[in-house]
Formats: structure tokens, C-alpha cells, sequence
């Protein structure tokens, strides 16, 4: 009787012994769970029993704290009923295909600013410029463009359009590190204008320059420019040209006795009304500037499939009233065309003629066309209200 009392006791100490052990083991366990988060078990040399039961013991606790979390953010339910019971919105005034969107959110117009890939949008501008420059160049014309992107200061934008598809070269010049780069092979500037300088993307600027590159700027300033403009009210305006160089109309020839004009005399024949291009409301499409305003007028106008813009610089005065008030020639700030056909050469040699021949016949045909489509406009028009035949 004695020996069996004897074996009761010690297996009951040896269960309390592997009771008080297991408890241990899984103390430690909780601990190393709480300690080392992001270790995984797996890597772990461990019996498969302990390892299975510390990743309850972890995974339980883990699953706690992101539900902990996640019971701080909106329930699904909630938000799903409440859009539900948000009202169908319709807004006719908002842009075509916004209809449906809260007028707040709506964001109609856009810019070139340059912005960061980090920290806050509204600490990403310590400028904003003022007046977009765009040239449409090639790489030939580098030093060229180089001088008259220097006359233009921080409030003025400047924008590239790469005809000849080299943009990399430029990094050459430090400016160019915060212009805009924009290239197709072998577009004209009316047709990046057309795809590019969409009123809607250049509202943030006061006046756009759209320019050739073959430009000699040594007697311009880009500042006293916008001044003089603004002082006489010109809303389509363009530098004076220098006499000897480049010249086809006399509006656009500078005068050196004062600081703007806005009418000239012509070849006998050519006016038929002193207010009326080519002898008033008229500027070249070599160096054009426009406000705002005008510009969204004008981009209009532009033909998606007429690209050397041939005739566009006799339209004009539509888009401004009186248009022989708010188009002139700003001739204290003046200009040299220096008539490189660095675009034309960029055609092709067809039927034993010149590239430059070719582009020079499309012009041509593309101011014809334009003519009649601007007429056949007007006669529709006319029609429509009852005033035509």
C-alpha cells in the first residue's frame, strides 16, 4: 500500500511540474510575440507544435491592432448608403462632360507651372510667370534661341517645341532645365499651337508670345514690351521689324519716331478701307503676341489641318473690337527677321524640286483654302439668321 502512495504523489508532481512548464512556455512565447513582431516563425528552428501555437497566440493579438485601426475609419456601409442618398447632380454650366460633378471640383483650366514630386502642392511655387514664350525650333538654332530666351525673365514661361525631335542637346543651356519641352518631328507652330496651347491650358498667363526662332533680339526687352502694350491697348500685337531685313507688309516695319503704331499706308490698290489689313488690324504670324483674351479667340480659328497658319494673320481683326485699336506694332522694342528656312528644309524632295519649294507650294495652297473656308463661313452664317441669299 505504501509504494503505491508513493507513485500517486510523484505523478502528481510531475503533471503539476509540465502544467507549470507549458504555462512558461507560453508566457515566453506571448512575450517574444509582443517582442519581435516582424520576425517570421517560420525561419525559426522550432518544433512544429510550439511554432503552430505561437502563431495563433501572435496572429490573434496582430489582428486585434489593425482592427483596432481599421474601427476608426468610415464603415463601408455607412459610406455606401450615404452616396446613395447623395442627389443626382446636373450642373449645365459647368464644361461640356463635367455635368455630373459638384461645381467645387471642377477644374477647368491648367498652366506649365512645374511642379514637385513630393512635399505640399501649394509649396511646390515660389514663382508663378506671368506670360508664356513658346519658339518652335531645331537644334540648328540653338544659340539663336539661347539670345532671346536670355531677353525674357523669370515672370515669362518658356516653352519649346522641338520640330527636329533633339530635346536632350539643350540641356546644354541652364534655362532650358526649367522650360517645357514639347517634340514632334516635323510640325509647324500653328500645329503645336493647335494641340498644345489650348485656351483652356493657358489661362494662367496674360499675354502668349508664339514665335518663330529665326528672331535677332538685340534691341528688345521683353518687359518694356509688355509695358508699352498695355499702355496703348494692344490685345494682338507684335515687335517692329527692322527695315532691311526680312520685310513684307509696311504695317509691320519699324518706326523709329515713336513707341507703337497701328496703321500704315500700302501699294496703291491694296486697302480698300484704311482700317482693314493689310494697312490697319494686322501683324505678321512670324512674332505674334496675344493676350488672353484674343487668344482664345484665335485658337479657335486655327485650322486642325491648315499647319503653316497662311492667311490666319489677315483674320485676326475678328476676334478683337475695334480691331483697328487693339492690333498694332509696338516699334521702340523692334526685331530682325533673319528669313532661315530651317523649317522648310524639312519637307521632302518630290518631282525634282527643293524641299523648301514644296512647303513653300503648300502655304501657298493652305492660304487659298483658308480664304474660302473663312467665306464660306460667313455666307452660312448669314443664312442662318435670315440675312443671306
Amino acid at each position: 500500500m505504501g509504494t503505491v502512495h508513493r507513485s500517486g504523489v510523484k505523478k502528481t508532481k510531475d503533471g503539476a511540474r509540465l502544467i507549470i512548464m507549458t504555462i512558461m512556455g507560453m508566457v515566453f512565447g506571448y512575450f517574444v510575440g509582443i517582442s519581435f513582431p516582424s520576425v517570421s516563425l517560420a525561419k525559426i528552428n522550432l518544433p512544429s507544435s510550439l511554432i503552430s501555437s505561437l502563431d495563433v497566440a501572435f496572429n490573434d493579438n496582430h489582428h486585434k491592432s489593425i482592427r483596432g485601426k481599421l474601427d476608426n475609419l468610415p464603415d463601408p456601409e455607412t459610406v455606401a448608403a450615404s452616396d446613395t442618398a447623395t442627389p443626382k447632380i446636373y450642373v449645365p454650366s459647368n464644361p461640356r462632360g463635367a455635368e455630373s460633378l459638384p461645381p467645387r471640383i471642377v477644374v477647368s483650366e491648367s498652366d506649365f507651372y512645374l511642379r514637385r514630386l513630393w512635399g505640399e502642392p501649394s509649396e511646390d511655387l515660389k514663382k508663378k510667370p506671368k506670360y508664356l514664350v513658346t519658339f518652335t525650333v531645331g537644334l540648328d538654332q540653338k544659340n539663336n534661341i539661347d539670345a532671346a530666351v536670355k531677353k525674357f525673365s523669370e515672370d515669362f514661361q518658356i516653352l519649346l517645341f522641338h520640330y527636329d525631335g533633339r530635346t536632350s542637346e539643350w540641356d546644354q543651356f541652364e534655362w532650358s532645365k526649367n522650360a517645357v519641352h514639347v517634340s514632334v518631328k516635323k510640325q509647324t507652330k500653328w500645329w503645336y499651337a493647335k494641340r498644345f496651347l489650348h485656351p483652356d491650358v493657358v489661362a494662367a498667363y496674360d499675354y502668349i508670345f508664339i514665335w518663330d526662332e529665326d528672331l535677332g533680339v538685340e534691341h528688345f526687352n521683353a518687359e518694356k514690351y509688355i509695358q508699352l502694350v498695355k499702355k496703348h491697348g494692344l490685345e494682338i500685337s507684335q515687335p517692329g521689324l527692322e527695315p532691311n531685313n526680312g520685310l513684307t507688309w509696311q504695317m509691320t516695319k519699324r518706326r523709329g519716331d515713336r513707341e507703337v503704331h497701328k496703321d500704315t499706308e500700302e501699294k496703291p490698290g491694296w486697302c480698300s478701307d484704311p482700317h482693314l489689313p493689310p494697312c490697319a488690324a494686322f501683324v505678321e504670324i512670324m512674332a505674334p503676341v496675344f493676350s488672353r483674351e484674343a487668344w482664345r479667340c484665335v485658337w479657335h480659328m486655327i485650322q486642325n489641318d491648315l499647319v503653316h497658319g497662311w492667311g490666319l494673320d489677315f483674320a485676326l481683326r475678328r476676334c478683337v473690337d475695334p480691331a483697328h485699336e487693339k492690333i498694332g506694332v509696338v516699334d521702340s522694342q523692334w526685331i530682325v527677321h533673319q528669313v532661315i528656312p530651317s523649317l522648310g528644309n524639312q519637307g521632302n524632295s518630290e518631282n525634282g524640286k527643293a524641299p523648301w519649294q514644296g512647303v513653300r507650294e503648300r502655304c501657298r495652297s493652305e492660304w487659298a483654302q483658308f480664304q474660302d473656308r473663312l467665306a464660306d463661313a460667313d455666307r452660312a452664317y448669314l443664312k442662318q439668321i435670315g440675312k443671306g441669299g
